[in-house]
């Protein structure tokens, strides 16, 4: 019996770039202690009162089959911040509820891509948008972008691999590097899909984690709207990682069409947890702020804490829950300089290399530990980059 090629095609060749995070959670298994500063995992849980709205959904019988784009309550208020926030008229013909935002990227590409095309994503990348991309059967290639621009998208590296491809996937707040897209690259962006007829795919699950600069929706862009399909989730916003409730923002035609894969799929999300969404977005502006700024402080701290350090440069970080450090004064790369970290320090960070090859010779760090141990933690390996041996 021989299965199909789909999977291995979806995942493809060599290392998914989690051997450091692996290893981390291995040695913790074994009781070693393990600063795990890998992955985006608030260090708080989910609030009771978005878990009292669950429980007490589920209690009245709120357990049954939710089939179709999302219960019509839940729509409406996801339109409603949609509106406000991206300053763009959205109703709830516009949303899809999904099980999470990387549901919603699934989706997206699956009902705008067909086999043989080719979608395109930014370097770096979160690691698994190719493998959202090759799952239509369709060919993914990176644009890549720079340390010396901040890694902003630029329009001409777009333009040059545009033939061919339906779809272009981008990503502000970054992750992983924490880059905010200017205005400026953004219209850029516009300018190239609409010459190239591509659909924008807009993953914004970071939206409410933004430190400096504005927050642009490329939707919101003169003539975008019509073709840009927007991720959004409660994973980040509201620490609901573990709940799976995100969403898809576009044209209602796009959204019939996922819903009708929905249908064939996942067969709707859970009525207790689309409650539970709904009484975390009445919870308002405030305590959405309030779940992100122990992100903005501890982006502060570590610029702080990495200022002084003749090996380590900052890359500047406008939003998301992570810095991106640039270790290659040290003569290692990205890979090498995690694995000996962790070897020495039993600190576990992400090389760069995990998120393509525009980022070889950086590491991403995780500001999800508290300010204490966060500010240890740095210390700490900046005393381990300034004892390396000299590069040259």
């Amino acid at each position: 019996m021989q299965l199909a090629g789909r999977v291995a095609h979806m995942t493809g060749d060599g290392s998914d770039g989690w051997e450091i995070y692996y290893r981390a959670r291995d040695l913790k298994a074994r009781g070693v202690a393990v600063v795990n500063l890998t992955i985006g995992e608030h260090d708080i849980r989910t609030d009771p009162r978005i878990l009292d709205a669950m429980a007490a959904s589920a209690r009245a019988g709120n357990t049954g089959y939710t089939v179709g784009p999302g219960k019509p309550d839940l729509r409406r208020a996801i339109a409603e911040r949609v509106t406000a926030r991206a300053g763009v008229a959205t109703g709830p013909g516009n949303v899809m509820v999904t099980p999470g935002g990387q549901a919603a990227l699934f989706a997206a590409h699956m009902v705008t891509l067909d086999p043989g095309d080719t979608g395109l994503y930014c370097d770096p990348y979160y690691a698994t948008y190719p493998g959202t991309i090759r799952a239509t059967g369709a060919r993914d290639v990176a644009v890549p972008t720079r340390p010396e621009t901040g890694f902003q998208p630029e329009a001409e590296a777009i333009a040059a691999r545009a033939a061919g491809a339906r779809t272009l996937l981008i990503n502000t707040p970054n992750n992983p590097t924490g880059t905010v897209y200017t205005r400026r690259t953004l219209e850029d962006v516009a300018r190239v899909a609409a010459d190239h007829d591509l659909w924008l795919i807009s993953d914004e699950v970071y939206d409410t984690q933004l430190w400096a600069g504005e927050h642009l929706s490329p939707r919101a862009l003169p003539g975008m709207a019509e073709r840009t399909l927007v991720v959004g989730s409660l994973s980040k916003s509201h620490a609901m990682t573990g709940s799976r409730i995100g969403w898809l923002i576009g044209p209602e035609a796009v959204i019939g069409a996922v819903t009708a894969l929905a249908t064939n799929t996942t067969y709707g999300l859970p009525g207790y947890i689309q409650d539970a969404g709904l009484a975390a977005l009445s919870l308002g502006a405030a305590f959405e702020e309030a779940v992100s700024a122990p992100f903005r402080r501890r982006r502060d701290l570590a610029v702080a804490c990495l200022a002084s350090s003749n090996r380590l440069r900052l890359v500047p970080s406008g939003g998301a829950m992570y810095v991106m450090v640039d270790v290659r004064a040290t003569g290692l790369s990205g890979n090498r300089f995690a694995e000996r970290l962790l070897e020495a320090e039993r600190i576990a960070v992400m090389p760069g290399e995990s998120f393509g090859q525009a980022a070889a010779g950086h590491v991403r760090i995780a500001l999800t530990v508290d300010d204490d141990a966060l500010a240890e933690a740095l210390a700490r390996l900046a005393a381990f980059a300034e004892g390396l041996p000299d590069a040259g």
